[in-house]
């Protein structure tokens, strides 16, 4: 691999990982476009998306290792919410990275562009007072959170995404979870869920490993500094930034689609 070439999956990796730590989503969503058009753009060889989808796939496992680890203290991983929705999302999510083999490369951009335009409408339903809700006082539908988890997973494993960009929407709308404990708690679930994408894509042989190893690097710095960012920052922006990549996503996965 030559210099240039491993600065930019650096930096792919890096600012993709920093954002993914702020807002508590796994960063596939954001590397997932940028790994598919920057290398070419610069003149280097292109990733086929079976490629970065396995690529992302183990960058997500890592940097939500250090999302999380960032969010220890204070109270804003919940245990039940991670347990339920966690679980259902890496049984779904193992099924999804199976089947992903022997689906055609369109099939697995559909699935992305149906699941983010749905992330993105529903980040525009207004949330009103979720961030007023003491954090030790935080109740949830164990049966919505569990079976929607579950779908999201089965979405997810197919085009190597966490799926996290959908839990959000998810925990802030229909379950009503304060912002800052969805993300904590979002990184946490992304966590577990990339273990089934990750495991998926090794066996099926679909990961380039030095590339992969880059971003490994990137994610663990970068991760951290981002959920830093994201503890200090206001709610309300928060939820904007996601609500805007979450979007903006949809739009270019449905530009190409069409």
């Amino acid at each position: 691999m030559e210099l240039g070439f491993i600065i930019t999956i650096f930096l792919i990796g890096f600012v993709g990982s920093y954002i993914s730590g702020m807002v508590g989503i796994g960063g596939s969503i954001i590397k997932y476009p940028m790994l598919l058009y920057i290398p070419p753009l610069l003149g280097f060889a292109a990733f086929s998306a079976h490629e970065v989808a396995g690529i992302s796939a183990i960058q997500v496992f890592f940097a939500t290792i250090g999302g999380v680890w960032a969010y220890r203290k204070g109270g804003f991983l919940n245990k039940s919410l991670i347990l339920y929705m966690g679980g259902a999302i890496l049984i779904g999510s193992f099924i999804g990275a199976y089947g992903s083999n022997v689906l055609a490369e369109d099939t697995i951009n559909l699935v992305y562009g149906v699941l983010a335009l749905t992330a993105a409408v529903m980040m525009f339903i207004p949330r009103k007072g979720i961030d007023d809700i003491p954090l030790d006082q935080v109740r949830f539908n164990k049966g919505i959170a569990a079976s929607a988890a579950f779908i999201v997973g089965v979405g997810a494993g197919i085009v190597g995404a966490a799926g996290a960009f959908l839990l959000v929407p998810i925990m802030l709308v229909i379950l009503k979870i304060p912002t800052r404990m969805t993300i904590a708690s979002s990184l946490a679930i992304t966590f577990i869920s990339s273990i089934g994408a990750t495991v998926g894509k090794i066996t099926t042989g679909q990961v380039d490993w030095g590339p992969a190893a880059i971003m490994v690097v990137a994610s663990l710095i970068a991760a951290p500094l981002g959920a830093l960012a994201g503890k200090k920052m206001n709610t309300k922006i928060l939820q904007i930034i996601l609500a805007v990549l979450i979007l903006a996503t949809a739009i270019k996965i449905w530009i190409d689609i069409l």
